[in-house]
């Protein structure tokens, strides 16, 4: 664990073991006069920024730490001032350390960030990503599995329209086909890694039927990166494109211009 994990991306009511490994940081976290910088995302001013933690729990001697209860804990951004606030529990017999509340939330932080995908996905889209992350930032992970599985089946039927369109595959064979199948069908219209890793829908869909909640949220992460992946390989094809097509614009207009 580091300052910006438990800060910005470990959801609240998650159980953390206080041990040799992490005591450092969980003092850390407690004593502002560490004064140890840690790199975030400012979702108020859409920036990213330096933190420090502001407040001190521990100021005469580790009695937080001894008797543990509640406490609040402020962090500053250094490059605007503004101050977010995390409400935390602390279980001394058992040593584990809990975030009950915060604000920003934890979806806060991460929504920001997917906004850059509104030229690949619908206003539904969107939403139902934004519906993933905040879901798994308040300990729902099954339910985030949901709205990623559908991102990802949105993203295989947008290619099979396509290249029913240019009569690349058979629409009834296609629809009759398990997804693997469908992935390979489609490997010439889908990005890279995509096709190299198709066995992520199979890991959501067990998710979703089989899994726990811990499960999935001990891996949300790693499925969530999976997809941004997949969309930034579209949009960097995207951004070419468009940049190809300015290009042969300015192209136009230049010849246009030569021969008058």
């Amino acid at each position: 664990m580091t300052l910006s994990e438990f800060f910005f991306d470990i959801p609240i009511y998650e159980k953390i073991l206080i041990n040799a490994e992490n005591n450092e940081i969980f003092r850390k976290i407690l004593d502002c006069t560490k004064k140890e910088e840690f790199e975030g995302y400012n979702p108020w001013q859409k920036i990213d920024s330096t933190f420090i933690v502001i407040t001190d729990l521990i100021p005469n001697g580790d009695y937080f730490i001894k008797d543990g209860g509640y406490g609040i804990v402020n962090i500053k951004c250094k490059r605007t001032d503004n101050i977010f606030t995390y409400y935390i529990y602390f279980r001394a017999d058992t040593s584990i350390l809990m975030k009950i509340g915060q604000y920003p939330t934890i979806a806060d932080f991460h929504i920001s960030e997917i906004k850059q995908y509104s030229k690949l996905l619908s206003n539904e889209k969107l939403k139902e990503f934004t519906r993933a992350i905040g879901l798994a930032a308040n300990g729902v992970g099954i339910g985030s599995f949901v709205y990623l599985r559908r991102i990802f089946e949105n993203l295989i039927f947008e290619a099979s329209v396509k290249a029913i369109e240019e009569g690349t595959i058979n629409e009834g064979d296609f629809q009759k086909s398990r997804m693997d199948n469908k992935i390979e069908l489609l490997k010439s219209y889908l990005p890279n890694f995509l096709v190299e890793n198709k066995l992520m829908y199979s890991i959501l869909s067990l998710g979703i039927h089989e899994l726990d909640e811990q499960t999935c949220l001990a891996n949300f992460d790693t499925l969530r990166v999976g997809i941004e992946i997949i969309l930034d390989e579209k949009l960097d094809e995207l951004r070419k494109k468009e940049k190809i097509d300015q290009a042969k614009q300015k192209l136009a207009a230049l010849k246009a211009q030569i021969k008058k």
